[in-house]
């Protein structure tokens, strides 16, 4: 005895009941219509190609699009009537197919040609389908046509015959408007051209730099290239512009070549270089638009760095506000700028611009800065990376600086000139260390500031990635120094980015050389050194330690010992090294380099 229920279940498991496939809800779909016309007076002929397919058994109707004048119709070239289609307008006509499968229906057609306004027109009706391409064929030369509700993908004429090829989107009917050409006689009247130039100069002591804006008005004619006059002692280094196919520098001359003629106007930028007087007396070269009728426009002279201009001396110029000049100029923020006018008149007239400029000595205003960087970092392949940061630092009125460590660091000592400091702690969680300040004078000594610090990654594989990250300062940085070393099986190189590789330079700052000696490949400390080091480690006065040693023991009776324990780690260089080298670190930005490591089995097989 089993329930029904189950006994139901096994019967029809048994016994399947047979499914009836699936009927398409489309009975034939219009896949593509090729169109081919000819158009001859006020009237369109040609033949149109329907490629159906049919996707049921049995009798189809299929309406053809609407609106055109059939007078013969062919299914796979067998004549066929064509009826009105069933579920459409009135008017409607449509071709009846009996199997399955693709068929070509093709039909004789013929189209008016709706003329207006000295434009004539012919519509193609397209209807639901994939892919609508016509061609239509005019007995006339010299014709300019637009496409609507398509694209127009090929176009050529020869003799007294014009071909258009285009396809349509399917959902809107397909328009050809085309008229008579009208011969363009502006490329044969003589050129008149206008234009603005707005000249930037900027002083720098070592070299000029010239920053140029020109924007040509075609009054008659069309312009292939206009011609500016250039100051023979101008290098030209660059001309941009929308318009600009070439540019041509010479002996006092540039000619800017446009990609096609230009009959309204055009704008493009030339940049360039000279090489003027630090300061004192000196005249400012001018660029001038050739064979114009009228130049507009101005030049503006900046000085960059410690200087002003102390005496002007113009021709043909008048002084005018900086914002008169374009965006370009006006956006200056030069502390010491001035900006004139071209005077109105004849655009041949003499334009000449002198000035004489006074250069000042800069004066250290820098509160605090770090002149040199130097980290050396060991790489382990369980991911343990142990870094030490040395910075030699110079201050005028700083109080502490603040060190930034890369998340997940671990400090072990700290530093400042050799004396051990105990970090303070900022807010956002940074350190903060101390400075010394400068007694007095604008150049105060550099000093030393160091950090030790542990941080954990990802233990390297076989091969991967490694991100070092350094900490960040809320001072500027000048030059960094990196010594990284990494576990001798695997071989290391460095990504492009903020760090370059380059050969092992010892530190430039004097900080440094008073500051212990580096370990490892870069600066190894050789055998000869130690044993200095130890004899005069030996020829310690013994009475002068064991003071020492007295007064750390009486300290430390009460359990308690006040201040900071002077504890010196020094760094363990092991294992093969790279040298990484950057400059001009901004204020609180964290130095970082990608590695890419691989495991040589080279050196795993010795």
């Amino acid at each position: 005895m089993i329930p029904v229920a189950e006994y139901r279940t096994l019967h029809n498991k048994a016994y399947p009941t047979e499914v009836e496939p699936e009927t398409s809800p489309v009975q034939a779909t219009l896949t593509r219509i090729d169109y081919d016309i000819h158009v001859s007076g006020d009237l369109a002929r040609g033949r149109v190609n329907l490629t159906i397919d049919v996707l049921k058994d049995g009798w189809v109707s299929v309406p053809i699009p609407s609106g055109l004048l059939v007078s013969e119709a062919r299914l796979d070239n067998k004549l066929v009537s064509l009826i009105p289609a069933k579920g459409t307008s009135s008017g409607t006509l449509g071709a009846v197919l009996s199997k399955s499968g693709r068929s070509v229906l093709s039909l004789n057609v013929a189209m008016p040609v709706v003329s207006a306004a000295g434009n004539e027109t012919v519509t193609l009706p397209t209807a639901d389908s994939g892919v609508t391409r016509a061609s239509v064929e005019l007995l006339k030369g010299g014709i300019d046509v637009q496409v609507g509700g398509g694209l127009l993908s090929e176009k050529s004429e020869s003799g007294s015959k014009t071909t258009w090829i285009a396809y349509g989107q399917g959902d809107s009917p397909l328009t050809f408007t085309w008229r008579q050409r009208t011969e363009d006689h502006r490329t044969t009247q003589p050129l008149r051209l206008r234009g603005s130039l707005n000249e930037l100069v900027s002083l720098s002591e070592e070299s000029t730099t010239i920053y140029a804006e020109v924007d040509v008005s075609i009054v008659q004619g069309a312009a292939r290239e206009v011609h500016l006059q250039i100051p023979e002692d101008v290098t030209i280094n660059q001309v941009s512009g929308a318009m600009v196919s070439d540019w041509q520098s010479s002996r006092g001359g540039l000619t800017v070549t446009f990609l096609e003629p230009v009959e309204q106007s055009s704008k493009f930028i030339v940049n360039g270089e000279t090489r003027l007087p630090r300061d004192g007396e000196m005249t400012v070269p001018m660029l001038r638009l050739q064979n114009a009728e009228r130049e507009s426009g101005g030049v503006a002279v900046e000085v960059l760095g410690a200087g002003e201009i102390k005496q002007v001396k113009t021709k043909g110029l008048e002084e005018a506000d900086a914002s008169d000049l374009g965006g370009a100029i006006a956006n200056r923020q030069s502390p010491s700028l001035a900006a004139f006018r071209f005077r109105s008149g004849d655009a041949t007239q003499t334009r000449t611009l002198a000035l004489d400029i006074a250069r000042y000595t800069q004066q250290a205003v820098l509160m605090a800065n770090v002149e040199e960087a130097r980290y050396q970092v060991l790489m382990s392949r369980e991911g343990k990376t142990l870094v030490q940061a040395r910075y030699a630092v110079r201050n005028n009125q700083r109080n502490f600086v603040k060190v930034s460590l890369p998340p997940g660091a671990m400090v072990w000592s700290a530093s400042v000139a050799g004396k051990p400091a105990r970090p303070g702690q900022s807010p956002d969680g940074s350190l903060l260390l101390p400075l010394e300040k400068a007694r007095g004078g604008d150049d105060p000594p550099a000093f030393i500031v160091e950090v030790f610090y542990v941080i954990r990654e990802a233990a390297w594989e076989e091969k991967g990635k490694s991100h070092l990250a350094l900490p960040a300062l809320d001072l500027p940085i000048s030059r960094t120094g990196v010594v990284v070393y990494y576990p001798p099986l695997f071989r290391v190189t460095v990504e492009p980015g903020s760090f370059r590789t380059e050969a092992y330079a010892a530190p430039t700052s004097a900080a440094f050389e008073h500051a212990l000696p580096s370990t490892g490949s870069a600066g190894k400390v050789t055998e000869r050194m130690i044993t200095g080091m130890n004899k005069e480690l030996n020829d310690k006065d013994d009475q002068s330690t064991q003071i020492l040693i007295d007064k750390f023991q009486e300290k430390s009776r009460s359990g308690r010992v006040a201040g900071i324990l002077p504890i010196g780690v020094d760094f363990p260089a092991y294992g093969p090294s790279t040298y990484l080298v950057s400059e001009l670190t901004s204020e609180g930005q964290f130095p970082e380099a990608n590695l890419n490591y691989q495991r040589d089995k080279k050196a795993g097989a010795r």
